[in-house]
């Protein structure tokens, strides 16, 4: 596929564009005078492309959510279709393409959690579901994971595990973090991942036991971790916490906002453990992300709360009929061309075979874990000590050998994710193989930067 170059994609456009973003664009995560952002022209299918006509495999599906890639047709003209219909109405209405989209999400959650509330993205949909469970025990305390990350709102930027959570952090605000299993870095100084669950599960019985189980109102995991690692939980974990808190009358939450909608070859990642949670968080590939729509499935004993008893929250774009029409045209797309299926086929026979070939090469690829179109690749100096390509949330000098590996990607042509010491493969659910292929090829040999920096160099 070439770029869809027209006569206004210039490189003086695409400077024009870069120096309205430097002049007027506060930018997320960022200090705003080191950065430089590209600047780019369009996009197709899984790749993107900027003014001078580079172009981009996305491996990183911009932030994990373009699980169909970029401009789906039949996505694109849905949307289109209901702007020239109805593009907004207020979320006390019932509206047709709301309706649809929440039945056909209900339709592939676990269980019985068949009620949605719709919200913008991920961060309101966590905040949402943390009120729901407090309102519905009456209790305050939130448990979750270290290696997380939940949102960058108020409740949820607390809930978060990783670094991003330090400058906000209140210590105040009902959150006690816990460490969750990840069998390569243990805690618990596990040797099997049987090892790793028990002793895991043990830490969080403790955990609740310790904080007083009639204070705890839920516990918040994401099914699989997204941003920290991608650590596939050890079979049995899921279904442990499930019991802790069933005994103890504790709401379950699982935040699937970037392991849902077919990312790991599953609708949702719980299924991989027929596990069903009292509420599920999701957001990012419930449209791919073509217009901004998250929500909260609901089970019917946290729904029958509010049966009678205002729930006290929402919001003016609460299941916004632009991003609901996305959602009924990105689901029914995903169903009619095996997408999901796609995602496991891809994870099980391309990509994961791929990648265990790809690390027997690399002495700096310490570890490979995944699902579906879900990876991540543990880059470390030494395989032995297993000691990281950069120190934990390593800034400037000190991040060099990962900066150094991500520039080798993009000059390649592979637009890579990269977080701490490490790069996950998440590209599109519906990538080719063909695709597929040349991005593992052109991270093969980006790797060569990061093994410069190892003990054996």
């Amino acid at each position: 596929m070439t770029p869809h170059v027209t006569t206004g994609d210039t490189a003086a456009t695409g400077a024009a564009v870069k120096a309205a973003d430097r002049a007027h664009v506060f930018h997320s995560w960022s200090a705003q005078a080191l950065i430089d952002p590209l600047a780019v022209a369009g996009a197709e299918g899984s790749y993107f492309w900027d003014y001078d006509g580079h172009r981009y495999l996305d491996f990183a599906s911009q932030l994990v959510n373009t699980n169909i890639g970029h401009q789906h047709p039949k996505v694109v003209a849905a949307i289109q279709e209901q702007a020239a219909r109805l593009c907004t109405l207020a979320p006390g209405f019932a509206v047709d393409v709301r309706s649809e989209a929440a039945r056909l999400i209900a339709e592939r959650t676990p269980g019985d959690l068949d009620k949605v509330f719709f919200t913008n993205g991920g961060a309101e949909a966590v905040e949402n579901a943390v009120r729901m469970a407090r309102l519905h025990t009456g209790r305050q305390k939130v448990l979750s994971t270290y290696r997380s990350y939940h949102g960058a709102t108020a409740a949820a930027i607390n809930l978060t595990g990783d670094p991003r959570r330090w400058p906000s952090d209140t210590a105040a605000a009902g959150v006690v973090h816990f460490w969750g299993p990840f069998l390569y870095r243990s805690p618990f100084h596990a040797a099997t991942e049987a090892e790793e669950c028990e002793r895991a599960l043990a830490h969080l019985a403790d955990t609740i036991a310790f904080e007083g189980p009639a204070t705890i109102a839920a516990i918040i995991l994401e099914s699989v971790p997204g941003t920290a690692g991608i650590m596939i939980p050890p079979a049995g974990y899921l279904a442990g916490v499930r019991e802790l808190c069933d005994r103890h009358g504790i709401v379950f939450i699982l935040d699937e906002v970037m392991s849902g909608f077919g990312r790991t070859g599953k609708w949702f990642a719980a299924q991989h453990w027929d596990v069903t949670p009292d509420l599920i968080t999701f957001a990012k590939g419930v449209n791919s992300g073509y217009v901004p729509l998250g929500g909260v499935a609901i089970s019917a004993a946290i729904a029958e709360t509010f049966a009678t008893r205002p729930y006290p929250g929402g919001l003016t774009y609460s299941g916004h009929p632009l991003a609901c029409a996305a959602a009924v045209a990105t689901i029914n797309t995903m169903e009619e061309e095996g997408v999901v299926e796609h995602a496991a086929h891809l994870g099980e026979n391309v990509i994961g075979p791929a990648l265990a070939e790809i690390a027997e090469r690399h002495p700096s690829v310490g570890e490979v874990r995944g699902l579906g179109a879900f990876w991540a690749l543990e880059l470390v100096r030494d395989e032995e000590t297993r000691e990281p390509l950069v120190p934990y949330n390593a800034a400037g000098a000190d991040n060099a050998p990962m900066a150094e590996f991500a520039a080798a990607c993009k000059a390649s042509g592979l637009w890579p994710f990269v977080n701490m010491n490490r790069t996950h493969v998440v590209p599109p659910c519906n990538i080719t193989e063909a695709e597929a292929k040349e991005g593992l090829a052109l991270l093969d040999e980006a790797l060569t930067v990061a093994d410069r920096h190892t003990t054996s160099a």
